[in-house]
Formats: structure tokens, C-alpha cells, sequence
């Protein structure tokens, strides 16, 4: 059965009028908050929403005080109070974006799941925002069936606590230094310290020996404690928690790979 090729925008829960553009064009052209997801089970549930409308509205809080250059562009109104407003018209958007694609997806007999991008913006004409969802189709990768190939290339982000649409093109300049045979480009501000993949999460099963000399399993994640929690959709620590897993949220160390008994990304 052929895949379902079309895409669709919506902007302010308004269709847009015109061609979609690909999701990477259009995160390119959109400065903003941003998160994406996907649906699952035949488009029967998007993963991990809530979490994602969180994400989405603290990136969008702290673009529009720390970094308003990439949160608008333009000068950036006084939006922050409008913010609140986010997780109300995201699932608006959400509505009409799902009722579209899948009438669309019905037509074309496929069964593709959906990826869903939502992005907030400033508004450089008025005090408000705008929120944009993109939807398109792919069919996911059979999990498992290839190992990651990693190598380590590039600083970590300024803002690592917000997701921002400008960083796709800051990726892609990244990308132009990865080897054919690489899966993911991790990055590092001193070479040792893993931070995050450029599209991916990076963790570490470790053994650490604690004040009593007995051996203990770790879960490094590689962010910092903040951005760690913020930008782990995927992640649940209360998994661990109910497992006696211990955690701890500090950046993997190269140095230390000794004793790592393995490691895993995400995305």
C-alpha cells in the first residue's frame, strides 16, 4: 500500500491556504517553541501529549524573556502573559489537524502513523501569538532492527531548558560533519561531558561504586539537572523509581566509559 504523501499547516487552527512545506523547511522559516510528536495504534493516540504542551509552553516562556530573538522575528510584544493561552489552542489545532489528515489518509486507503510539530511564535505586528501545527505522514521504523552509530561532534545548545525552531538549521550544520556510517552526532562543550544527540535523548547504564565499596546500576542522562526533565517526553522517572533504579541526571562522562555497561539513545 503506497504511504500517504501530503502535508498539512494549520495556523491559529486556520488550515493554510497554500502547499505545506516539509516540516524541516518549515521549522527553518518559523522562528518560535516547538515540540513534536507522533500518533501511535493507527493514529488512535498521540504519544505523550500533555507532556509535550508542557514542553511546549515552557520553551515558549523562556524564548520570550531570555531569547526573544528566537522566539520572534521581530521585536517581541508583551506575550507573556498569552502564554497561558498555549495548551487551550494547541488542542484546538490538534482537532481540526487530526480530522483533516486522517480524512486525507482514508482517501489514499493508507495506514501511515502521523508526526504532528507544534510551534508558538511571537507576533511582530501586535501584542499576541500565534500557534502553528504541522502535520505529516510516515510509517515508523521496525524498532530494534539497527544499533545506533554515535560520534561525538559540536557544542551543546545555548538555551538547552527550550526546544526553538532555529536550531534545525544550526543541525543541519552539524550534519554536514557526520560520517555516512553515523547514526547521531552527540554533543559536548569539552569533549567529555555528553550533553544530548542533535535529534536524540543520550543515556548511560553505568556501575558506580558507592562509600561502601558495593557496586551500583546508574541511569546517567545527558543533560543538565533542569533541561534533563524538561526535554525527556519519552522518559518517565517514576518507572525507575518503582523499580529501585537509581538515577542520576548529570551529563555522561567520557572519561568514565569504563563503566558503562551500556548505552542507548532516544528520540
Amino acid at each position: 500500500m503506497a504511504p500517504c504523501s501530503s502535508k498539512l499547516l494549520l495556523v491559529n487552527g486556520v488550515p493554510f491556504a497554500g502547499d505545506a512545506p516539509p516540516v524541516a523547511t518549515f521549522l527553518q522559516s518559523t522562528p518560535g517553541a516547538y515540540t513534536t510528536t507522533r500518533t501511535y495504534g493507527g493514529a488512535s493516540l498521540v504519544l505523550f501529549l500533555e507532556r509535550h504542551i508542557r514542553r511546549l509552553v515552557h520553551s515558549a516562556r523562556l524564548l520570550s524573556q531570555s531569547q526573544p530573538s528566537l522566539f520572534s522575528a521581530g521585536s517581541v510584544p508583551a506575550v507573556f502573559p498569552l502564554i497561558d493561552s498555549v495548551p487551550h489552542r494547541v488542542h484546538d489545532s490538534l482537532e481540526v489537524g487530526l480530522r483533516l489528515a486522517l480524512r486525507d489518509r482514508d482517501r489514499s486507503g493508507s495506514t501511515d502513523e502521523l508526526a504532528i510539530t507544534a510551534l508558538v511564535r511571537g507576533r511582530c505586528d501586535s501584542d499576541g501569538l500565534d500557534v502553528l501545527l504541522h502535520v505529516g505522514f510516515f510509517i515508523p521504523s521496525p524498532f530494534g532492527a539497527f544499533g545506533a552509530r554515535l560520534a561525538v561532534a559540536g557544542p551543546g545548545r545555548d538555551l538547552a531548558e527550550a526546544k526553538y525552531s532555529d536550531w534545525v538549521r544550526v543541525r543541519q550544520g552539524l550534519e554536514k560533519m557526520r560520517p555516512p556510517s553515523v547514526t547521531e552526532l552527540l554533543l559536548t562543550n569539552d569533549g567529555d561531558s555528553i550533553l544530548e544527540g542533535t535529534v536524540t535523548n543520550f543515556f548511560v547504564v553505568r556501575r558506580k561504586v558507592s562509600a561502601n565499596s558495593l557496586d551500583h546500576i546508574f541511569l546517567d542522562i545527558g543533560f543538565d539537572l533542569i533541561s534533563a526533565v524538561l526535554s525527556m517526553p519519552y522518559f518517565d522517572k517514576r518507572i525507575c523509581s518503582s523499580m529501585n533504579i537509581p538515577i542520576e541526571e548529570v551529563a555522561p562522562s567520557w572519561s568514565d566509559h569504563a563503566l558503562w555497561q551500556e548505552a542507548f539513545i532516544t528520540s
